[in-house]
């Protein structure tokens, strides 16, 4: 490859136009004498089926716009390669993920400013949620207005989802039409980022009125090879893009937001990581960082399908084109019906064991069921539950294949390694079995086809959830925020031992929270910005 210098010099320069770059990148561009270069790996979001809410399942297993990555194989998931999407798109996952909205609970944060991250406590994090958000029921003392991400509620309201409230509430489960209010706990529907029937991601929320500034400059197909230094300052970045080599050059700072999976990559690429493993690879050390691609959390979910009685699922509309005809008039139209879906519409969040201080799992409901999302639905009337550990104590890691940015790097897991995990993951399926056994959902479901009316005792349970689970697509702490020996960056998110560059994403979660973690990657690249815009007045 040839290599040329880029033509532009930027003050900062955004690596990853995920969902929490395009918040760093747009937040940072409001001055308009700042000037701010964003790159991005993958393409414009131009397909489609990134912003019809159904079609998830069209992205879910297309290169085009996902890195479709796989683990290694997993003692924990019975030795399966488990896949990973990731977005390689404009707005990254948030561009492909299922649109749930959920914060986590205030004490995930809280545990956070305990285990010594300054300013991320929830009382500190909450401003910058309600900054993010655009809630369309209104502002109140946990919601704001007038922000980019718009979050909205489900549309309809689904009979099957109907039901699996009703038999959480005749167990004993509370009513909440609020998970990111005041408590967690309870039953309901969740809220989407989703606008008038379409998929509102950080690329439409954030990036889209921000590309208006003309100190904005958004480079896509452009593939970071690895961060340079002078010293131990970044000053710039080496990328691919078309098949020449460039280079772009930060007066300020690099903020890194690749994400779980690219940002620990990106870091060892560039000599920041494990010394002993860097230099097998024959990677120059720049900075001794063991706790790079360690830390890794990610929740791991166990499926129940089940045939439905009725043909209300969205497998029956599947199963005929005129059913077909019908919701694709009534989206295009209305922007109303199964389209306009998110991927699981209710949820329960509970306790499996009474002296929890909050939740620990999370069940949700979906309407339509598949062996695997890219397979497509099954050809008869079906719906879905998962159940998924909030607070796994699993532990994995990710490492290089290779020194070539171009390989994916090695993803270990190991879920289901720690005995609470597997005991709640199988109290978990034995809940999802009492809520099915109650009358209001139990008129629905004909009959259990996973895993089967047979599989019975916890051995048994767990076996399954082994073999047959998979994960909830938020992996989280590669690059993890903190005081002690394995933390990558400090509370201010700047790489330890280097100067001039930061990370801004899921990857810098001490621990990861009690949900979906999108809107948690928001915030923290709402308040990465400010970081950022701190320092720059305390500078002046």
């Amino acid at each position: 490859m040839t290599t040329q210098n880029y033509a532009i010099e930027a003050d900062f320069i955004v690596i990853g136009a995920g969902s929490a770059g395009c918040a760093v990148a747009a937040r940072l561009s409001e001055d308009a004498a700042t000037r701010v270069l964003l790159l991005e790996a993958g393409g414009d979001d131009h397909n489609r089926w990134i912003h019809i809410p159904l079609g998830f399942g069209k992205t879910f297993a297309d290169p085009s716009v996902n890195w479709c990555y796989e683990t290694e194989p997993d003692p924990g998931a019975a030795d399966r390669r488990v896949y990973w999407p990731r977005g390689k798109v404009l707005g990254g996952s948030s561009s492909i993920n299922g649109m749930v909205y959920i914060r986590g609970q205030a004490e995930d944060f809280d545990h956070w400013r305990q285990l010594g991250n300054t300013g991320w406590s929830f009382d500190d994090v909450l401003p910058y949620f309600k900054r993010a958000e655009h809630q369309t029921r209104g502002g109140d003392e946990f919601h704001g207005t007038g922000g980019p991400l718009c979050v909205s509620d489900v549309p309809e309201h689904h009979p099957i989802c109907e039901a699996f409230i009703d038999a959480a509430v005749a167990l004993g489960f509370p009513r909440n039409d609020d998970f990111n209010g005041a408590r967690q706990d309870g039953v309901g529907y969740h809220q989407t980022t989703t606008r008038n029937g379409r998929r509102c991601s950080t690329a439409v929320g954030y990036l889209r009125p921000a590309m208006q500034r003309r100190n904005l400059q958004v480079v896509t197909e452009a593939l970071s090879d690895k961060i340079l230094f002078e010293d131990r300052r970044a000053v710039g970045v080496s990328f691919r893009r078309n098949g020449r080599q460039y280079e772009a050059r930060a007066s300020r700072e690099i903020i890194l937001c690749g994400g779980a999976v690219n940002s620990p990559q990106l870091l060892m690429l560039s000599g920041i990581g494990p010394q002993e493993h860097l230099s097998a690879l024959g990677v120059p050390v720049t900075q001794h960082l063991p706790g790079v691609g360690q830390s890794l959390q990610d929740h791991y979910s166990a499926p129940l399908k089940l045939r439905c009685r009725v043909p209300i699922t969205v497998n029956d509309v599947m199963l005929s084109n005129a059913k077909k005809l019908r919701v694709g008039l009534e989206y295009y139209l209305l922007r109303k019906g199964p389209l306009a879906m998110c991927t699981s519409p209710a949820a329960l969040f509970a306790r499996t064991r009474p002296e929890l201080a909050s939740p620990d799992v999370k069940l949700s409901i979906q309407p339509f069921s598949a062996d695997r999302p890219q397979d497509g639905l099954h050809p008869w009337s079906g719906f879905s539950m998962i159940v998924y550990q909030l607070r796994p104590d699993s532990r994995g890691q990710i490492t290089l294949k290779s020194a070539d940015p171009a390989d994916a790097p090695a993803v270990y897991p190991n879920y289901l390694t720690a005995e609470t995990d597997q005991q709640t993951i199988v109290v978990g399926l034995k809940l999802c079995r009492q809520l099915l056994a109650q009358p209001a959902l139990a008129q629905f479901a004909e009959s259990e086809y996973l895993p089967g009316a047979a599989v019975r005792s916890d051995d048994e349970l767990l076996d399954f959830a082994r073999r047959r689970g998979g994960t909830v697509y938020h992996p989280t702490s590669t690059c993890k925020m903190g005081v002690d020996p394995m933390a990558v960056v400090d509370p201010e998110l700047r790489v330890r031992g280097i100067t001039g560059l930061r990370v801004a994403d899921a990857s810098v979660m001490p621990t990861v929270v009690s949900g979906n973690t999108n809107a948690a990657a928001i915030m923290i690249g709402e308040r990465c910005a400010d970081l950022v815009r701190q320092e720059l007045r305390m500078a002046a």
